[in-house]
């Protein structure tokens, strides 16, 4: 099991680029299927999570040539039915994906469960309601999900029981190829969403109202070749805000997509950190002074998980390793993962002062001196948390089991050390 090792304290200062948005990248590898010309995808993240998405779409027949790794040329001249490597759906939540191209392109698939990060139960069900609305029928055993089409795929007005963004990625695919004209009500809107939108529209689909919570969408029969430049990932950028803000330094970060973050300023704003926008550019200034911004009349302030454009819950573990660094008390509430808030108590064994009131929430009064601990990694988000603490940590941490972050962010740890980081990774 690999290991990170990090000797805390130190300001980070430089410049860094972010890499391309992995919860884009994924549905649009996924989306190659409905085509049976040539793609070009640019500024693909070279994670574990894309490895194994590669290997998933070579088992069903997809014609992959890497250019260099982060550029690749993907055709599905022949789409085949094939039985997918349950080892490989279940090392991630995107396997999922994999659904509403299938059943556009070939009419049907069998799916095992899909795997992801141990943060509660995700359930599937928001995406098997929306397919049913396509004519799509399911049948379910332990053992996989099977997906048929019968009678072709036909155009719907689906509403979403939750605005799940998965759910959102495999409706808006299913619906492209199906005949007739398609509502999708209650969508996701995230950036990868967008992404995905536009990638598609570039390829000749016709979705319409992309980034708003209904879109329209006009089905076609077919969609051409073309190519695309997948933005960076915001939330590898809030990540860089965050270790910056932490240890005092100052840090540019490169092509940052600063247009997306309007939501996450606030809430980080009401944490004391600040940052400037140059273009592209987010520059996080050095030396400065957290401070939590009470409510008003000095009520202790409350920091919510909502769908986009409100804070996402994927931010939730970066939002609390700051706060451990801000002098006052501000109260976490995320509902969606009942376990999110299960990786606070290797923070509480660096030295935090935070109190779990249930799964769902968990009270953080700071500033705390936090200590170097040995770690691990639980997922992804509470395991790129753990870095940013062991960054401000005084003396040395060591974090087990860093494949689960490998699995999002690319070469993390290359990142940080050219940033001035005492940061260095252990095989074994």
């Amino acid at each position: 099991m690999n290991t990170i090792v990090i000797q805390g304290g130190k300001p980070l200062n430089g410049e860094v680029t972010p890499s391309g948005n992995k919860n884009a990248a994924l549905p649009l590898l996924t989306a190659c299927l409905l085509t049976d010309q040539m793609i070009t995808l640019k500024n693909l993240p070279d994670i574990g999570d894309i490895q194994t998405m590669r290997r998933l779409l070579q088992s069903l027949g997809i014609q992959i040539e890497v250019l260099d790794k982060h550029t690749w040329k993907l055709q599905a001249k022949e789409v085949h039915k094939a039985d997918l490597d349950p080892d490989l759906c279940r090392k991630m939540r995107a396997s999922i994906l994999l659904a509403g191209p299938m059943l556009g392109r070939v009419g049907e698939i069998e799916l095992p469960p899909p795997g992801g990060d141990v943060i509660g139960r995700r359930r599937v069900d928001t995406h098997f309601l929306a397919l049913k609305a396509f004519g799509v029928e399911v049948k379910y055993s332990e053992r996989e999900f099977k997906l048929w089409a019968p009678k072709g795929l036909i155009g719907a007005n689906v509403l979403l029981d939750e605005a799940s963004v998965t759910a959102t990625e495999n409706a808006i695919m299913t619906a492209v190829l199906a005949k007739g004209h398609s509502i999708i009500r209650n969508a996701a809107s995230e950036p990868h969403v967008q992404e995905l939108c536009q990638f598609l529209n570039r390829l000749g689909a016709k979705i319409e109202h992309i980034g708003s919570n209904t879109l329209h969408i006009q089905g076609v029969e077919k969609l051409n070749a073309g190519e695309f430049s997948i933005g960076p990932d915001y939330l590898e950028v809030v990540s860089f805000i965050g270790a910056a803000a932490v240890t005092k330094g100052s840090v540019r970060i490169r092509n940052a997509a600063p247009s997306y973050l309007d939501m996450i300023r606030l809430v980080l704003n009401r944490l004391g950190v600040t940052w400037e926008t140059e273009g592209e550019d987010i520059l996080v200034p050095a030396g400065q002074s957290l401070q939590v911004v009470p409510d008003l009349g000095g009520a202790i302030p409350q920091i919510n998980v909502m769908p986009w454009p409100s804070f996402p819950t994927d931010l939730m573990s970066i939002a609390i390793v700051i706060a451990t660094q801000s002098n006052g008390t501000v109260l976490f509430h995320d509902w969606m993962y009942p376990s999110r808030m299960f990786f606070t108590d290797k923070l509480v064994s660096m030295g935090a002062r935070i109190t779990l009131c249930d799964p769902h929430r968990c009270i953080v009064v700071g500033p705390n001196r936090l200590l170097g601990e040995n770690l691990e990694s639980p997922d992804i988000r509470a395991g790129m948390a753990l870095v940013i603490a062991a960054l401000a940590a005084e003396g040395t941490s060591s974090i087990r089991n860093i494949g689960q972050i490998d699995r999002g962010y690319e070469n993390i740890d290359k990142k940080l050390r050219e940033l001035g980081a005492d940061i260095k990774r252990l095989e074994g």
